[in-house]
């Protein structure tokens, strides 16, 4: 079973000169009328649980509380009532000592504009974390000139923040939170103040890192689009509450309320939705020594029209069903169709032109090369229809 990495339980943040005495009367169980308190409810009664290896994202408007919600995660703002568990340590109500070693060696934050010592170099900024760690200075200029590949920074260490672009100096801050070596990632619209193609890049290259790395990313955002990307699943918040929380696919079918259909009835779905959501993870395996008329065979008895050959654990392409019944003794290897495969995180806009012109499926795989699944021309279509999410299809 994999384990909780943050647990939020009926978090509340009211900004008000009565918050002690409300956070009391919230603590014993009493109802408290927030309509009529003095101040701002930023944050009602917010529960949830993030596991391990997860991307949860919070999306929201302006002033929902998704941001409030986020810096109470690492202490930034003290709930008025409820608790925060991180890896199991009560966050809520660390002693001062106890929650910087909490931020220290297990949350990073990456913020909406960049928040980088101007007075620093890039590696630097970038092995910040590891200086306050005492890490040895030659693991420091490691890592950060190791991270600083890993985002696409370039020869970029001996500069200064000032002298990059908004996306260049975003990278520095995701670097930096890497290199930091924590579990967690916590990323305030992190994405939110750069152009368009710049957040796509950057977008995509975090779903990437995120799969070779499996970390806990928490992640705020007000657009759905860029929500529905990236998280495996979507807290949406409206004036203080959660409202919400599921994939992508389940807030397209099944919203809970007007205001989740609402949002989800503008989405553009060849965006959101990735090769990896709707591939067909049960598709046959086939042995390259295998006949045609033993592919035919176990195709039939599954239901499948396609199967995924693989060699040396890498999957090297598909055999059609039809392929395999007109040549029922050549082998699997002799009736392949050629396919690299693509990454599971393309947008399966991306596809349409490519999946029309190759006949079979498109073979899915991790960033590390291995089997995701088959995506076919049906299910492609029928990923555009909420049918088709619901696997009717």
């Amino acid at each position: 079973m994999t384990e909780t990495a943050v647990s939020a339980k009926r978090l509340f943040k009211i900004f008000s000169a009565d918050e002690a005495r409300i956070g009391q009367r919230l603590a014993a169980g009493e109802d408290v009328d927030l309509t009529s308190v003095r101040g701002t409810a930023a944050v009602v009664d917010a529960s949830f649980d993030v596991r391990q290896g997860e991307s949860f994202v919070v999306m929201g408007l302006s002033g929902s509380g998704k941001s409030t919600l986020i810096r109470m995660l690492n202490g930034l703002n003290t709930p008025t009532s409820g608790t925060v568990h991180i890896g199991g340590e009560d966050l809520t109500n660390a002693t001062p000592d106890q929650l910087r070693r909490i931020r220290r060696d297990k949350v990073s934050m990456v913020f909406q504009h960049f928040a980088l010592f101007p007075h620093r170099t890039v590696a630097d900024n970038v092995a910040y974390g590891l200086e306050v760690k005492n890490a040895p200075k030659a693991e420091q200029q490691e890592q950060a000139r190791h991270w600083m590949k890993q985002v696409g920074l370039g020869d970029v260490g001996n500069k200064y923040p000032d002298q990059l672009s908004g996306g260049m100096r975003q990278r520095v801050g995701l670097a930096r939170a890497l290199a930091a070596g924590t579990d967690i990632l916590l990323m305030d619209e992190a994405f939110s103040a750069l152009d368009p193609l710049i957040r796509s890049d950057l977008q995509s290259q975090l779903i990437e890192l995120q799969a070779d790395l499996g970390k806990t990313i928490i992640f705020i955002t007000h657009d759905l689009n860029e929500a529905m990307r990236l998280g495996d699943r979507v807290a949406v918040m409206r004036q203080g509450r959660i409202v919400q929380i599921g994939t992508a696919p389940q807030l397209l079918t099944d919203p809970a309320d007007d205001y989740v259909a609402r949002f989800v009835a503008d989405v553009d779905r060849s965006r959101v939705l990735t090769a990896g959501m709707v591939a067909d993870r049960t598709a046959p395996v086939l042995d390259p020594n295998a006949t045609g008329q033993e592919i035919a065979g176990l195709l039939i008895a599954q239901g499948h029209t396609v199967g995924a050959v693989v060699r040396d654990d890498r999957p090297v392409g598909v055999v059609p069903l039809a392929a395999a019944q007109d040549q029922p003794g050549s082998t699997a290897a002799e009736l392949l169709v050629e396919d690299p495969g693509i990454i599971r995180s393309t947008p399966i806009g991306d596809l349409f032109g490519r999946a029309a012109t190759q006949p079979g499926a498109l073979v899915v795989a991790d960033r590390r090369g291995r089997l995701v699944g088959l995506l076919s021309q049906d299910r492609l279509l029928a990923a555009m229809s909420d049918a088709g999410l619901r696997g009717d299809a």
